[in-house]
């Protein structure tokens, strides 16, 4: 026992003490949370807009061109891998342009996001009553203002669990952000590993970050969950 605990130790200060290997995980993790935060931000008002242009089409057969634009995107966004879509905006797009990987990344993940957000926020409006609109146009409100305070505030509250995971999961794509040498949570793993040959230790330690994040969010979303229930009663 005294031999395992010694071997733990050993590898432990060789993997995150010695040369400061622990500066990689935290910086990757800084990295990895600001990625996140910023392209769920990007995400929630490209799909807002592009979901309120789906649902407005569907509702009422307007915005035709728009509506054909938002298709071709999500067809597209949706159908191709995301670090694939990482790489051609960082190789290809701004090939030529010295760019920050951050702002790269958030770009990139942001606009896939988008994509899987704008089907979350036309199936919640789609999931409200018919007659909520009726009753807004009664109310003498234009189909903008009815969507704005009638139907919207309805539709989010369906929605928002659904965002939150969403915002789960793209915590956890950002893990392909080292495909354009950005220096992301897992990539800093990575780094100690090629650095002290151990792959173990910071690999394991890099999944229970990874867990730990997941676990305090999915805890918040059913604390969010358990609101929204009390407050329909």
């Amino acid at each position: 026992m005294d031999n395992m605990w010694e071997q733990f130790c050993s590898t432990f200060y060789l993997n995150f003490i010695e040369d400061d290997g622990w500066k990689y995980i935290t910086v990757g993790l800084k990295n990895t949370l600001i990625i996140t935060f910023f392209a769920c931000l990007m995400g929630i008002v490209l799909g807002f807009l592009v979901g309120m242009v789906r649902s407005t089409y569907e509702k009422t057969h307007k915005l035709k061109i728009l509506n054909a634009v938002c298709k071709v995107y999500l067809t597209v966004i949706r159908g191709t891998p995301v670090v694939v879509q990482l790489m051609i905006i960082y190789f290809v797009v701004f090939g030529s342009v010295r760019i920050s990987k951050v702002l790269v990344a958030v770009l990139a993940f942001g606009i896939n996001s988008g994509a899987y957000v704008a089907e979350i926020f036309r199936s919640g409006i789609m999931s409200v009553d018919s007659g909520q609109l009726e009753a807004g146009r009664s109310l003498g409100f234009n189909y903008w203002q009815t969507m704005w305070y009638i139907i919207m505030p309805q539709a989010f509250k369906n929605v928002l669990p659904a965002l939150c995971n969403e915002f789960i999961s793209l915590l956890k794509e950002t893990s392909v952000a080292g495909y354009i040498a950005l220096q992301d949570l897992t990539k800093g793993g990575d780094i100690i590993r090629s650095r002290t040959y151990s792959a173990f230790m910071p690999l394991f330690a890099v999944a229970l970050i990874y867990l730990t994040i997941v676990m305090i969010f999915t805890k918040l979303i059913q604390i969010l969950e358990r609101r929204l229930r009390q407050s329909e009663r």
